[in-house]
C-alpha cells in the first residue's frame, strides 16, 4: 500500500526495478549492519542458546555420581572436597542449523509517516542480529537457496555480503537445502494471497523443519487513518486505486487484514509453527526476544503484537 505523495509517503516509484532496488540496499545495508550489531550486542547477555550438557570440549557442571557409572568418570578432584562422588559434565556442542530469511521483495520498501524505519530496512537488521545472536551461541545459520549453514562469529556478516549480491529479491525461500530437525524464520510483511504461503508453509513443514513467522507491518497499514481522497499504489503490479473517501474503507479493509492474518497464524498452528506481529515503529528488540523463546522451544504457536 501507499499513500498519496502530500500525506507524506514516500513515493515508491523509484522502486519499480530491481536495479534500483539492489542499489539502495547495498546503500543502507553498512549502516543496517552496524545497527543489526548494536541490538545484538545488547540482547546477547541474556542470549542463552541451547546450552545443555553432552558430548563437547567445553565445562558445564558438576554433579554427583551414580551407581553404576564407570569410575572413569569421577573428577576427583572436586571430589576430594567433600565426602561426595562428583561428575564432570561437558557441554553439548551439537550445532543447530537456524536458516534466516527477510523478505526484499518490492512490497517491503515502504515507510509511512508513523514509522522511522522501511520494512524492508527492519526485517534485513532483524535477520542479521539474529544470526550475530545464534553464531556467538554456537549454532550455524544460512540464507536458504543462497548460501549453506555458516558456523563462526563473522557469519552474519558472511550473510550480509551474501545478501547484497542476491538476485530478483523473492518473498518465499527456495527449500531444497532445509533440512529435518532445523529451523527457519521467515521475516517479511506476509501480504501475498494467502493460499501461496500456506502452500509453501506447508511444504516446508513437511520436509520436517520447525518454523517462525514474524510479520511486519508499517503502523498505517493497520490503522487505515487516511481521510477524503487518496490515491493508493500497488508496488508490485504498478496499479493505482483512487478513492473520494478513504474514510469508508476504514472497517472492511481492518478486517480483511485480520481475517488474513487469522489464516497465517491458523496455518502456522497446524504446521506446529510460531508466529510474531512486529510493528516498524516498535523496538526490534521486542520481536527478537519472542524469537528467542520460540527457538528455545519456549515459544507458543501464536504470539502478540510488537
Amino acid at each position: 500500500m501507499a499513500e498519496r505523495q502530500q500525506d507524506g509517503i514516500t513515493d515508491q516509484d523509484s522502486w519499480s526495478s530491481v536495479i534500483g532496488e539492489a542499489r539502495s540496499l547495498a546503500d543502507a545495508l553498512p549502516d543496517l549492519f552496524v545497527e543489526a550489531s548494536q541490538v545484538a550486542s545488547a540482547m546477547i547477555a541474556g542470549w542463552h542458546g541451547r546450552r545443555r550438557s553432552g558430548p563437547g570440549e567445553s565445562f558445564w557442571q558438576f554433579r554427583p555420581f551414580n551407581m553404576g557409572e564407570p569410575a572413569r568418570r569421577i573428577d576427583w578432584r572436586r571430589s576430594a572436597k567433600d565426602d561426595s562422588l562428583y561428575v564432570r559434565e561437558r557441554e553439548w556442542e551439537q550445532a543447530h542449523t537456524v536458516w534466516l530469511w527477510p523478505d526484499l521483495s518490492v512490497s517491503m520498501n515502504f515507510q509511512s509517516r508513523l514509522s522511522p524505519v522501511l520494512k524492508r530496512d527492519r526485517a534485513v537488521v532483524l535477520m542479521l542480529a539474529l544470526a550475530e545472536m545464534l553464531a556467538t551461541s554456537g549454532e550455524r545459520v544460512g540464507l536458504p537457496g543462497l548460501s549453506r549453514s555458516l558456523s563462526g562469529r563473522n557469519s552474519a556478516e558472511t550473510l550480509a555480503q551474501i545478501l547484497l549480491h542476491a538476485p530478483a529479491p523473492e518473498a518465499l525461500p527456495e527449500t531444497a537445502g532445509i533440512k529435518r530437525f532445523s529451523d527457519i524464520v521467515l521475516i517479511s510483511d506476509f501480504l501475498d494471497p494467502v493460499t501461496e504461503i500456506t502452500a509453501w508453509m506447508s511444504h516446508a513443514a513437511g520436509l520436517g523443519a520447525r518454523g517462525h513467522i514474524v510479520q511486519v507491518l508499517d503502523p498505517i497499514e493497520e490503522t487505515f487513518p487516511f481521510d477524503g481522497r487518496v490515491e493508493f499504489h500497488d508496488q508490485e503490479r504498478g496499479t493505482r486505486l483512487t478513492t473520494g473517501r478513504a474514510e469508508s474503507w476504514r472497517e472492511a479493509y481492518q478486517e480483511r487484514l485480520e481475517r488474513h492474518r487469522a489464516e497465517l497464524k491458523d496455518a502456522a498452528r497446524r504446521a506446529g509453527w510460531t508466529f510474531i506481529l512486529h510493528h516498524t515503529d516498535r523496538s526490534a528488540a521486542e520481536p527478537l526476544l519472542a524469537l528467542h523463546a520460540a527457538l528455545s522451544g519456549g515459544g507458543s504457536p501464536a504470539h502478540g503484537g510488537f
